[in-house]
């Protein structure tokens, strides 16, 4: 009962960080193509903070149940099993969500610099950049069910 509660909070904090992950560089479309509206680039800036802290802070409570599903079982083997022993998936999952973190990283140093009044790239750049979390999170899920190693 306590691994169905741990991984479906993993799931619904990972949710809320994808949420996050497809969110901000979407604002930072918004904001290339705003122009020089001071009202529209602050309520912008605005909310990509609020969202940059909302999915880091998100990110560290599915890392933490994460960890915990994964070596969980060393500290509570009766309650949590060894569910990925000797299986790679889960090495290969795990780079695709360092990936999608430094993602997640990348497009909020360009919100800071666009904060600091630096430009951003060009709309149809982070458009590009804006798509690159969909392919990632294809690659995790497809790990994740499929288990193909």
């Amino acid at each position: 009962m306590a691994y169905l509660l741990i991984k479906s909070l993993h799931l619904l904090f990972d949710i809320g960080w994808m949420a996050a992950v497809f969110s901000l560089p979407r604002i930072l479309v918004n904001l290339a193509e705003v122009g020089d509206e001071p009202a529209a680039q602050a309520r912008l800036h605005q909310m990509g903070r609020r969202l940059y802290r909302f999915g880091h802070n998100v990110f560290g409570f599915a890392f933490v149940l994460g960890l915990l599903l994964w070596q969980g079982w060393r500290v509570f083997p009766i309650a949590l099993p060894n569910v990925v022993g000797g299986l790679h998936w889960l090495d290969a999952k795990l780079v695709g969500v360092g990936l999608l973190l430094a993602h997640f990283i990348v497009a909020g140093r360009m919100l800071k610099r666009s904060v600091a009044g630096k430009p951003l790239p060009s709309a149809r750049a982070l458009r590009g950049f804006n798509a690159l979390p969909a392919l990632l999170l294809f690659g995790v899920i497809f790990l994740v069910i499929g288990k193909p190693f």
